[in-house]
């Protein structure tokens, strides 16, 4: 992922883990909040419930390639965080995709392809 697509500043993580809306599922949590920017910023964390560093980098690793052609789909003008949780590390390729698509249109905020 690009680094202008990135939530990089810890402080502006810990804003949206803060003030963001959150939506789950059961292999990740997706929280959003509105920025002034024109273009969309997205973390991506796993935790160490998630399991020893192979399996978080593991994770980490597929939702960023599930997001890179979802990236210019997105609604501007988001912070999003991913939290990956341990289900997760037991499920397939297309079973995560789905379940971040499903995420993100709960959130409003893929927008329709033109």
């Amino acid at each position: 992922m690009r680094r202008r697509f990135r939530l990089t500043s810890s402080s502006d993580f810990e804003r949206v883990r803060r003030y963001g809306k959150s939506y789950a599922h059961p292999f990740i949590v997706l929280i959003t909040l509105p920025n002034e920017m024109d273009q969309p910023r997205i973390a991506i964390a796993a935790g160490r419930s998630i399991g020893k560093a192979v399996h978080r980098n593991k994770a980490k690793r597929l939702l960023r390639e599930i997001m890179r052609p979802l990236i210019h789909q997105l609604a501007s003008g988001w912070d999003i965080i991913f939290l990956a949780r341990k289900p997760m590390t037991s499920a397939s390729f297309s079973e995560i995709r789905s379940a971040v698509e499903m995420l993100l249109q709960q959130a409003k905020l893929l927008e329709e392809k033109s």
